[in-house]
């Protein structure tokens, strides 16, 4: 019998985040619209939103936080606290790790927002679970970019939505191999299938 897939959606922001207004009650009711059975949070240096929807949605929810660092902007899941931005890449990977969480690098060359060098990925690798290879607010050469340094680097690939309010939320998902833990995340993601329903409708600033 073949493993059950689940659709699961990354990167998505509440009211937490500065940019935000949504509500952890419409990103639940969107998620489940959508048929997403996990969903991973990751608010602006800051993982008290997806704490409290842990504690709300437990099955549905990966505790996360997407991290500004000294260059880029790091993201961590399945962690249990809240980490301090503005600190080198290096010291925010090494303490996601150090809490069993997974490593996650955001939008990591879109040149309008915190990226990181090419060169500085390829310095990372080590620490680097996840590449994100598709954001709906990156134009198709960050993305494309992206994509293959992932590949060259032999890390797995994943889209973010980087949803801020309830409708970005559908723009993409992961269909994976189900999974309860970071240790089965990691397993699965490998072999993950990105599903991009529509293009983006606009550039976030």
């Amino acid at each position: 019998m073949s493993p059950r897939l689940i659709r699961v959606g990354l990167h998505l922001h509440s009211r937490y985040s500065p940019d935000s207004i949504t509500p952890l009650e419409r990103i639940v009711a969107r998620a489940h619209e959508l048929g997403l059975e996990r969903i991973a949070l990751t608010d602006h240096d800051t993982a008290e939103g997806a704490l409290e929807l842990k504690r709300m949605e437990p099955e549905l929810a990966i505790v996360g936080q997407e991290t500004k660092t000294t260059e880029g902007e790091v993201i961590g899941l399945f962690i249990d606290r809240s980490l301090e931005p503005y600190r080198p890449p290096e010291e925010v990977l090494d303490e996601i790790h150090a809490l069993g969480g997974v490593t996650y690098l955001a939008h990591p060359l879109d040149r309008r927002r915190a990226r990181f060098a090419p060169h500085r990925v390829a310095e990372l690798a080590p620490r680097i679970d996840v590449i994100e290879v598709h954001n709906q607010w990156s134009d198709q050469a960050a993305n494309q970019a992206a994509a293959e340094l992932a590949s060259e680097l032999g890390i797995p690939g994943a889209c973010g939505s980087d949803a801020h309010a309830p409708p970005e939320l559908g723009h993409c998902w992961m269909e994976m191999e189900e999974f309860g833990d970071a240790a089965g995340f990691l397993a699965s993601v490998r072999s993950a299938r990105l599903v991009i329903a529509a293009p983006a409708a606009r550039a976030r600033a």
